[in-house]
């Protein structure tokens, strides 16, 4: 139930106009957060990591959190802070991530990847969309509500990783080390994404991944192509064979056991993506496509969202450099992902396509798969949360639309690790928009979404405070 009295004490209008008064500043902070270098993948960027594990440290010290600390995995720091000044009040935890993704190719950007550069009320780095412009946002709430009411509206715990680009290898066993540290009712995430920048949405589930590598070999050694091609297996020639029978010609995947198990859809969820607005023929053209592709008797949205795929991210095999070098390599390779969906068990993935790889190696050759790590299964949340609903709320009363529901292609493992350890659930909250071009060069993040994400976390904040921590004991986990 709501507290007049707490709904007065909280409301969000002054500790908008003190964001919206200091955005310059916001917009400094993020410039310097985004101009340091940590790329989690490469070990050539730790100084970066650590940097940047720094910089957020410091960020919520001087929003007037307690208990800071950075503290160490077996990969990369995890910062954490907390307020539990709100007797009666939820906890929410709030997760976000400091790592990003590699520049590469550089020579593609039109401006350094690590030089932020404002352009068309845009600012463009690598990081800035994902995940460092919406991450800092609830820190900057947070320090506005402290600097107006000396206190928060409700308890928060701040959760930043610094391995979410590479799977979020070590975050599970750092949850699990840390449950009393993260104790809330619920996770608000600043990670994620809208899914279009005219239409507000909330993100309801999200796929899970799993990854391998798979190398093919060949001869002992390379060999030159005139005095002994046609004489023994070619390994790029047999992976591209190998890889072909991965897909039927309906763009099914063709590994036996690989849709044994799938959650069904409700036919409702169906209907409802159905009604998306959504131009098939404008999202081809934007994203530089001449005809969409996929699993045959699926829509583009379904295929997307609610099926499991298989896609080829990398193949290497011989000679690449300038010119030419008339050689048979002794192996090639590829990187696959999966993409999965409720009921799939990413062990059980990758130990069927190891399976299927191996088996069907061509003549004269032999094959060995080593997984990556990180595997995650997808994630749903309940569509009655009350946390989801007040995000919906929120969000209307900010872009005057009501949002669409929405699912993710993509992953973000949290869903899965907050739920089965903390047995919590995740509300997406984040500001960042798909076409930003994260992960890939020229890397954006609109300054309009900056100050936006921050009216609304004011106010999702405002409204969480007038409700009592017993309104979520019985939502469904």
């Amino acid at each position: 139930m709501s507290d007049p009295q707490m709904t007065d004490q909280w409301h969000s209008s002054a500790i908008e106009k003190r964001l919206q008064q200091a955005m310059p500043q916001h917009i400094e902070t993020l410039k310097a957060f985004v101009s340091i270098p940590s790329v989690s993948t490469d070990p050539s960027y730790q100084d970066g990591i650590h940097a940047a594990s720094r910089f957020v440290a410091n960020q919520l010290k001087e929003a007037g959190l307690t208990d800071i600390a950075i503290l160490p995995t077996e990969g990369h720091p995890v910062v954490t802070a907390a307020w539990h000044g709100a007797p009666g009040a939820p906890t929410v935890l709030v997760y976000g991530h400091y790592d990003v993704q590699p520049p590469d190719p550089i020579s593609a950007w039109k401006s350094a990847p690590f030089t932020p550069d404002i352009r068309d009320g845009r600012l463009y780095a690598r990081g800035v969309s994902d995940d460092k412009g919406p991450m800092l946002i609830p820190i900057a709430v947070a320090a506005a509500f402290m600097a107006e009411h000396g206190k928060l509206p409700v308890n928060m715990v701040f959760l930043f990783e610094g391995e979410e680009e590479i799977s979020s290898a070590h975050l599970e066993e750092f949850v699990r080390t840390h449950q009393d540290r993260l104790k809330a009712d619920f996770a608000l995430s600043a990670d994620g994404a809208q899914w279009r920048a005219d239409l507000p949405s909330v993100t309801v589930a999200s796929r899970g991944i799993c990854a391998l590598e798979v190398t093919l070999r060949g001869p002992g050694k390379d060999l030159h192509s005139g005095r002994h091609g046609g004489s023994v297996a070619n390994p790029i020639q047999a992976l591209i064979a190998l890889l072909a029978r991965l897909h039927t010609p309906e763009g099914a995947v063709a590994v036996p056991g690989f849709y044994e198990g799938l959650d069904p859809v409700h036919p409702d969820e169906v209907a409802a993506i159905a009604a998306i607005p959504f131009d098939e023929a404008d999202y081809l053209k934007e994203v530089g496509a001449s005809s969409g592709a996929g699993e045959a008797g699926y829509t583009l949205l379904q295929r997307n969202w609610i099926r499991p795929t298989l896609e080829f991210n990398g193949i290497v095999g011989g000679y690449t450099g300038p010119g030419k070098k008339t050689v048979i390599p002794s192996e090639a390779s590829a990187k696959i992902s999966c993409r999965l969906v409720p009921g799939q068990d990413p062990d059980q993935i990758v130990a069927l396509l190891a399976t299927f790889l191996e088996a069907n190696a061509p003549q004269g050759t032999s094959v060995s798969v080593q997984r990556e790590t990180g595997g995650t299964p997808a994630y749903a949340i309940t569509h009655n949360h009350p946390a989801l609903v007040l995000s919906e709320d929120v969000l209307e009363s900010v872009l005057d639309k009501r949002p669409v529901r929405v699912r993710m292609g993509a992953t973000i493992p949290i869903g899965d690790i907050f739920r089965r350890v903390l047995a919590i659930d995740t509300v997406f909250f984040s500001f960042s928009t798909v076409d930003e071009d994260y992960h890939a060069p020229n890397e954006f993040f609109r300054l309009s979404s900056y100050e936006r994400g921050m009216i609304a976390w004011a106010r999702y904040l405002s409204k969480l405070g007038a409700t009592s921590a017993d309104a979520f004991m019985a939502s469904p986990r």
